[in-house]
């Protein structure tokens, strides 16, 4: 098995110049038959694993998401919801959306108070802030739909680790002491996720007997297990003493679905994303239908002139997203204008080469949050089967509460609705009444598991967690590959911007803009602010390091995982 741990090393290559982090860029990692990229080293190999053993990539998908949702409850989860673009090796292409849904008791006022004002935390910690969860029926669907293996023998590598436990290295022990001060706040939370009242160390092993006696029952009864049996009513009792307004009938309610994905074309590549209730596949879309009018490889990376057209289209796009865009089944939006090429040619004939676009000129909707903190990962197995998934708690750990007897921590989703319209989120983003909370709705998304072909191949699994900085990050690895000519750690490891409608501001890492490069964007009239590292890229290349690179050898698949965060793997064979 070919593997490669990166560690916090890595951030080093973040720290210099754009040439210099291309020459650093280690070789890729790669395999000839399968191969995993994910947040954590033991779900990648179990994923792999699954492969070795005659299963497809939905089958490892199923394995890795479970064995995250042990090894890395950060955003690993059965507890959360998510969203899965699987292209098949014949060219057959869907979504399975799982994210979650508002409880029937959900109203859209239920974070203000009296005046009208948002209550702070409300919407993000405890049991009023969780949304249905969605993880186990999105899995169970794909699984009986699109993979080949039993559901026990996909899940007994995620039963045994939280079983017999894993041993810790510095970057589990580093998250899980994140969670501490609101671990201590929750008795459940505290028993499992707290090492009694000190920190985790490297080399400690970390046991979740709860959460794999509740694997175990979804093993044998399948998703009826989680959302009509004692999982469903354990959340529930914990729900109704907490605070909370889940019910069982919400539960048993629940439905993954089956979508169309979002699609568009980008200098002869076929991009196919996610469809609502995420924003990612109309945003990357949008925004690179714009680009295509622009020769970004010929201007050059992060020039002074490509990042202002890349912001300008990022205005654009970040503005359809928050004013029109809501869940498909409560919102009416036309996507395929949208995503076409004219409406893309008409936003384009607004922007001025040497001037930047007052955001409050392209109007204001009627607002919500969206955490970061999410996961992704990629998979390609022998016969070319892809699947990008991105799955999420919301919130680091999300609401931060563990019903007692399941080890399951539960969601903070109901914080991705607009709580107040009109009223700016955690990351700024300003949005309208199409993403108001409402029972049974799904809240807006930025996830964008994102698969690119050519010429009807497989080229590109690409995902990344980060909130509304997803978008932005799968878009810039893809252009960094396609336009600029990278290897696919080059791609992942160079410093990125993030732009969007509003604060009307381009974040850049360190390191990303030159000195002249900020001078001339200061001058068009951009305002210029430094951000901290937000993704954690997942991609798969297919063919060779970079596009119209051969190949070493027989390996025809080429991984890389963001070293921005302290865990993440890839792993083939």
């Amino acid at each position: 098995m070919k593997t490669m741990k990166l560690a916090l090393v890595a951030f080093l290559v973040l720290s210099l110049g754009m040439q210099t982090a291309r020459a650093a860029a280690p070789a890729p990692v790669s395999a000839e038959h399968g191969m995993v990229v994910s947040a954590h080293r033991l779900a990648s190999d179990a994923g792999v694993e699954v492969l070795r053993k005659g299963g497809n990539a939905v089958d490892a998908a199923i394995a890795v998401a479970y064995a995250l949702a042990v090894t890395f409850p950060e955003a690993g989860n059965i507890g959360g919801g998510g969203f899965m673009t699987i292209r098949l090796h014949d060219g057959r292409q869907t979504f399975i959306d799982f994210r979650e849904t508002a409880p029937q008791a959900a109203t859209a006022s239920m974070y203000q108070d009296a005046n009208g004002n948002v209550i702070p935390g409300l919407s993000t910690r405890g049991y009023r802030a969780v949304a249905i969860p969605g993880t186990v029926a999105g899995l169970e669907l794909a699984r009986t739909r699109y993979g080949s293996r039993p559901r026990a023998a996909l899940m007994a590598a995620a039963i045994r680790l939280a079983r017999d436990g894993f041993v810790l290295d510095h970057g589990d022990a580093q998250f899980l002491n994140e969670g501490a001060a609101d671990f201590a706040k929750d008795g459940p939370s505290a028993r499992i996720f707290m090492k009694n009242g000190r920190p985790w160390q490297k080399g400690d092993t970390f046991v979740q007997a709860d959460l794999a006696r509740m694997l175990q029952a979804i093993s044998t009864k399948g998703a009826p297990a989680f959302y009509r049996g004692e999982i469903a009513q354990r959340i529930i009792a914990a729900s109704r003493a907490h605070g909370g307004i889940m019910t069982l009938a919400d539960f048993a309610a629940y439905r993954a679905v089956e979508r169309k994905p979002v699609e568009c074309d980008y200098r002869g590549y076929h991009i196919v994303s996610a469809p609502l209730p995420s924003s990612g596949g109309v945003v990357i879309c949008e925004t690179l239908n714009i680009l295509s009018g622009y020769p970004l490889g010929a201007l050059g990376f992060h020039s002074a002139q490509g990042v202002h057209y890349m912001t300008e289209a990022l205005r654009r796009a970040y503005h359809d997203r928050n004013v029109n865009l809501g869940d498909p089944d409560f919102v009416k939006v036309d996507v395929d204008r949208l995503v076409s090429a004219d409406y893309a040619a008409t936003l384009r004939a607004g922007i001025a080469a040497d001037k930047a676009t007052s955001s409050l000129s392209l109007g204001l909707p009627g607002s919500g949050h969206e955490g970061k903190n999410t996961t992704h990962f990629s998979i390609v197995d022998a016969h070319g089967n892809a699947v990008s998934l991105t799955y999420t708690l919301n919130d680091w750990f999300g609401a931060r509460v563990t019903p007692a007897g399941t080890g399951i921590l539960l969601n903070d989703e109901m914080d991705d609705f607009s709580s107040k319209p009109g009223a700016p989120n955690m990351y700024g983003l300003v949005e309208g009444v199409n993403n108001a909370i409402a029972p049974g709705k799904r809240p807006l998304s930025s996830m964008s598991p994102t698969i690119v072909s050519r010429d009807g191949k497989l080229v590109m699994v690409v995902g990344t967690p980060g909130g509304s900085r997803i978008p932005t990050g799968v878009l810039q690895v893809m252009i960094n590959i396609l336009d600029h000519g990278m290897t696919v750690t080059e791609a992942v490891n160079a410093p990125r911007i993030h732009a969007q409608w509003l604060p009307d501001v381009i974040y850049y890492e360190a390191h990303a803009l030159s000195a002249d490069t900020m001078e001339s964007l200061t001058a068009r009239g951009h305002k210029l602010e430094l951000m901290g590292y937000g993704n954690q890229i997942a991609v798969i290349l297919v063919g060779g390091p970079a596009v119209g690179q051969a190949p070493y050898g027989r390996d025809l698949l080429y991984g890389a995982i963001d070293p921005r965060l302290p865990t993440g793997n890839v792993a083939g064979y």
